[in-house]
C-alpha cells in the first residue's frame, strides 16, 4: 500500500486561495504552485498582476506557472514575455491551442528557443504531446500538462495515455510531463507509479493525502462511527411500531466478534 513517503513523484498545489498558497509552503512534499484564470476568478481575485506579485512574493523559492489569457498569438507572446519577467522561478503557461483551435507552436518553438520555461496546458491528446515535444528547444526546461482528469471524465482511462505521452516526452529530456486535473487521491498514486513527473493538486484532494496508505479495517470502523455519531447528533430515532427482537444465536458471526481476530471460547 502506497505511503506519502514512498511517492518519487513532484506535488504541485493548484489554487488560487493566497492563504491555502501560504499555509502549503510549510509542507515540503509541496514542490511547486500552478495557478490559473479560472480558479483565479472564482477566488475573487480582480488584479491578475498584483495577485501574481503577491504569490511570488509568498513563493520564491519553488516553482509557479502562470497562464497568459490572451487568444491571438502576438498578445500570447508580449503577455508570455511579461510574466517570464517576474521572475526565475516563474514558468509560463501557454495553451496548447488558442479558441479557434490553431496550435500554438510557432509561439512554443520562439518562447522556448529565447529561454522562457514554459507549461505547455490543455493538451488532452497525444498528437498534441507529439506536437509540443516537436516545438521544445532541447536546452530549455518545460512542463507539457495533459489533463488526465478530463480525459477520464469522457469515459477513457487516462493511464496508458499519459504512459505514451511520457514515451514521447522521453526525446525531449529537458521537458517534464505533469498529470493535470486530478480528479481524486488515487490519481496521485497512478501518476506515481507509471512514472510521471508531476502532477498538480487542488487543495480537496491535498487535505486527503494523510489517507495514503491507512488501514481500510481501521478506515471501516471509522466510517461506522461517523455514520453513528451524526445519526446520534441530529437526534434520529426510528420509532419501532414493528419491531421483532431477534435471537443472537445464529452459527455466523459471533456476536462482538471482530474481523480477523479469533472469538472467544
Amino acid at each position: 500500500m502506497t505511503k506519502l513517503a514512498d511517492l518519487s513523484i513532484k506535488i504541485f498545489a493548484d489554487g488560487a486561495n493566497l492563504a491555502e498558497i501560504r499555509a502549503m509552503l510549510a509542507n515540503p512534499w509541496i514542490k511547486g504552485f500552478t495557478t490559473n484564470p479560472t480558479l483565479m476568478r472564482k477566488a475573487g481575485v480582480v488584479d491578475y498582476t498584483a495577485f501574481a506579485q503577491e504569490v511570488l512574493r509568498a513563493v520564491p523559492d519553488r516553482p509557479v506557472s502562470f497562464k497568459v489569457f490572451a487568444d491571438d498569438f502576438g498578445e500570447m507572446e508580449a503577455q508570455a514575455m511579461e510574466i517570464h519577467s517576474w521572475g526565475p522561478n516563474v514558468n509560463v503557461k501557454i495553451p496548447v491551442t488558442n479558441t479557434k483551435g490553431q496550435f500554438a507552436g510557432r509561439l512554443i518553438r520562439h518562447l522556448s528557443e529565447v529561454g522562457v520555461h514554459l507549461n505547455i496546458t490543455a493538451v488532452l491528446t497525444l498528437d498534441q504531446v507529439r506536437a509540443v515535444a516537436d516545438h521544445l528547444a532541447a536546452q530549455t526546461p518545460a512542463i507539457v500538462s495533459v489533463f488526465a482528469g478530463r480525459i477520464a471524465d469522457t469515459g477513457t482511462d487516462p493511464v496508458p495515455v499519459m504512459r505514451q505521452a511520457l514515451t514521447i516526452l522521453n526525446g525531449t529530456p529537458r521537458a517534464e510531463l505533469l498529470w493535470a486535473s486530478p480528479r481524486e487521491l488515487l490519481n496521485i498514486v497512478q501518476a506515481n507509479e507509471i512514472g510521471c513527473h508531476i502532477i498538480t493538486v487542488t487543495t480537496n484532494i491535498l487535505n486527503k493525502l494523510s489517507l495514503l496508505g491507512k488501514d481500510h479495517g481501521d478506515y471501516s470502523r471509522e466510517t461506522v462511527e461517523m455514520f453513528h455519531k451524526d445519526a446520534a447528533a441530529a437526534g434520529y430515532t426510528i420509532p419501532c411500531t414493528k419491531c421483532t427482537a431477534l435471537a443472537w444465536n445464529s452459527p455466523g458471526l459471533v456476536d462482538g466478534e471482530q474481523f480477523g481476530v479469533q472469538a472467544a471460547s
